[in-house]
């Protein structure tokens, strides 16, 4: 008997978003897991960063399309693609960030939710 791995969605979504980001060459990909932090908003923030607002969009666009295609799902809201230096797609569950790189150091996210446990993953 083969026993099968669950995976619950916020899990699954975040893979598909971290596989959009690899698919355009996203830098630094880190996902960071709020699930055991009592005043998160989310399950996990997928945060990346990218040279230039063209692969910045690209990024963003890679992420929703995968996301869509696996799961017909579209973000519960997104902002950023104005100026593509942030970008946020906002799934509910999972929360996608992609800067432009000097912005992500800026802001330093992952600073601010020191506390998450943090996974990082290889560009494609």
């Amino acid at each position: 008997m083969v026993k099968k791995k669950t995976v619950n969605l916020s899990t699954y979504l975040s893979e598909i978003a971290i596989h959009g980001i690899q698919e355009k060459k996203g830098h630094d990909i880190v996902r960071l897991d709020l699930r055991e932090l009592n005043s998160s908003v989310s399950d996990y923030f997928i945060v990346c960063n990218a040279d230039s607002s063209t692969q910045v969009k690209a990024i963003a666009d890679s992420v929703e399309d995968e996301i869509y295609k696996q799961t017909k799902t579209n973000p519960w809201h997104k902002e950023g693609q104005e100026n593509a230096e942030w970008i946020i797609l906002d799934y509910f569950d999972i929360v996608v960030h992609i800067f432009k790189t000097e912005k992500r150091e800026f802001f330093g996210i992952e600073d601010l939710w020191g506390d998450a446990e943090t996974t990082t993953y290889k560009s494609a």
